[in-house]
């Protein structure tokens, strides 16, 4: 970007927007906690994970607990129920974007949230009646999960003062990486002392108390909150005055598919969830066939390198505002370190996990580090579409950091 902003003061940690960036990110860690939990779940819900002994039928064996059934799914069946919500989310987040600029962010996140987390609790009675009904609801979250994730990022467009957008997003966006570590790590337990259908219910339950709390926290902008200072809501306001006028143009399509800082981003995000899904849904079954633990300690084991990946992210986060406030480097310069470091050394270190990992300390350490230095990607690609977008005022790469 060639406009520099001049520094402005420290941010105060218990401001409104900061507070904003807590909310999101719980939102975040339900999310991605209703969406990774059936990765560990599915230890528990089936008669093996491998890939052998398992026929193509979905029937319930018969089992003296009727509260936690097992299924015989075949490892293809597996496969599509892990991966099915994507397609919901693959479907919705073009349509999400574009809706967010005509209607109420609050009413979008908010309704998105309690619906994700409504079919959430509906999974383990659709597994009853088979495993298409359940690859429905995967579907269906994911479309509801696609919403909530592409709206929220508006939000810093009217709350976040431009050297501390970084901060704010990552904060926010770190619930991505947190909520893997929260629900692998307590999954484990809730299937071995109540069984894996109360997994479901906790965190569907949880997601519609959250989306209540939102619709009650949030406001669209900040002149309109109760609780905010004069002086927070000065220095909002008068920072973002700076960046970007009050009426947004209209969206110039022809623009937006010619610009090649979009596709470049777009490329990268791929790659950057890609990975990071890749990782959160298959750990936990990997760790399974290589180890041979039970579910409580697998849960442990596959929390670990999310918990170093949210780290990074909220460290990530704050170098790279750091980095720009103190003209440490450009901030063309901060967007292509951060994307290089995060989408590269994520392939080395799982590359190593393959060829490199014959013991068990060597397994956890690459795990860890394949999933810890994608956070870069927090000071890269995951922030850069509000370097070249801000309104749409620079028509989405005319004047591009990328």
């Amino acid at each position: 970007m060639d406009n520099q902003v001049p520094p402005r003061k420290v941010p105060n940690f218990c401001s409104i927007r900061y507070g904003i960036a807590l909310l999101l990110l719980l939102c975040n860690v339900i999310v991605m906690s209703q969406r990774v939990c059936m990765s560990l779940t599915m230890i528990a819900m089936v008669n093996s994970t491998e890939p052998h002994g398992l026929s193509n039928t979905s029937t319930k064996e018969p089992q003296d607990n009727i509260k936690n059934p097992v299924y015989n799914w075949s490892t293809e069946i597996q496969g599509i129920m892990l991966s099915s919500i994507f397609y919901g989310l693959l479907i919705s987040q073009i349509p999400a974007g574009y809706l967010s600029g005509i209607y109420s962010l609050k009413k979008m996140v908010g309704s998105a949230l309690f619906l994700s987390s409504l079919f959430t609790l509906l999974i383990p009675l659709a597994a009853e009646f088979g495993e298409a009904l359940v690859i429905i609801c995967r579907v269906i979250q994911g479309l509801f999960q696609g919403m909530a994730l592409t709206t929220q990022q508006v939000v810093w467009i009217k709350w976040a003062p431009p050297l501390e957008q970084v901060r704010l997003t990552s904060l926010s966006l770190s619930g991505l990486l947190l909520g893997p570590c929260v629900v692998l790590l307590i999954t484990g337990f809730i299937c071995d002392s109540l069984g894996w259908p109360m997994v479901f219910y906790i965190f569907g339950a949880c997601g519609c108390a959250l989306s209540l709390l939102w619709f009650v926290l949030f406001y669209e902008d900040p002149k309109d909150h109760p609780c905010i200072s004069k002086s927070e809501k000065e220095c909002i306001t008068s920072t973002l005055a700076q960046q970007v006028s009050s009426s947004a143009p209209s969206l110039p399509i022809k623009a937006v598919l010619k610009s090649p800082p979009l596709w470049v981003i777009s490329l990268c995000n791929f790659a950057f969830f890609w990975a990071n899904s890749f990782l959160s849904l298959y750990t936990p079954m990997f760790i399974n066939s290589k180890f041979h633990i039970n579910v409580k300690e697998n849960g442990l084991l596959s929390s670990l390198p999310h918990l170093f990946a949210w780290i990074f992210a909220i460290l990530a986060g704050h170098m790279a505002d750091v980095f720009l406030s103190r003209n440490i480097l450009s901030l063309l310069t901060i967007r292509k370190l951060f994307t290089l470091l995060g989408l590269l050394l994520p392939a080395l270190f799982s590359l190593c996990l393959l060829y490199l990992s014959s013991s068990f300390h060597g397994t956890m350490i690459f795990l860890i580090l394949a999933n810890a230095t994608g956070s870069f990607c927090m000071g890269g690609i995951l922030i850069n579409v509000l370097d070249i977008a801000p309104r749409i005022k620079t028509l989405l790469g005319l004047k591009s950091s990328s």
